[in-house]
């Protein structure tokens, strides 16, 4: 906000994380497609120094942690992945690190309905 950068001079943290909070579910939806359900299940981050100016993060998810995806979820059981991103500044210092835990299952077909064991 205005305030908070007008009095401290940096960047309010809360806007670093709006960043990247949704990046992976967005990118695990786009990749695995309407067959499977995303849901972000936890998040934290740590600050490690003021964010002055633009910030940054690379975030990627590689084909072969798409695979590993579809693989752990063809039973239709829940699958919990962690990722580890940081954020830099302009200058490339680390200002801080953030970690997502992501629930995906695959969706069940309408018709199909599990008989209670």
């Amino acid at each position: 906000s205005f305030y908070y950068l007008f009095f401290v001079c940096v960047n309010y943290e809360s806007s670093a994380y709006a960043m990247v909070d949704p990046v992976y579910m967005l990118l695990l939806m786009h990749h695995l497609g309407p067959k499977y359900l995303v849901w972000d299940k936890g998040a934290s981050i740590q600050f490690l120094a003021p964010g002055r100016g633009t910030v940054v993060a690379d975030i990627r998810i590689s084909a072969e942690e798409i695979t590993t995806i579809i693989n752990l979820a063809a039973d239709n059981a829940p699958v919990y992945r962690h990722y580890q991103l940081n954020i830099y500044d302009e200058a490339g210092v680390r200002i801080a690190e953030v970690e997502k835990t992501v629930y995906i299952r695959r969706k069940q077909s309408k018709g199909k309905i599990n008989a209670p064991k």
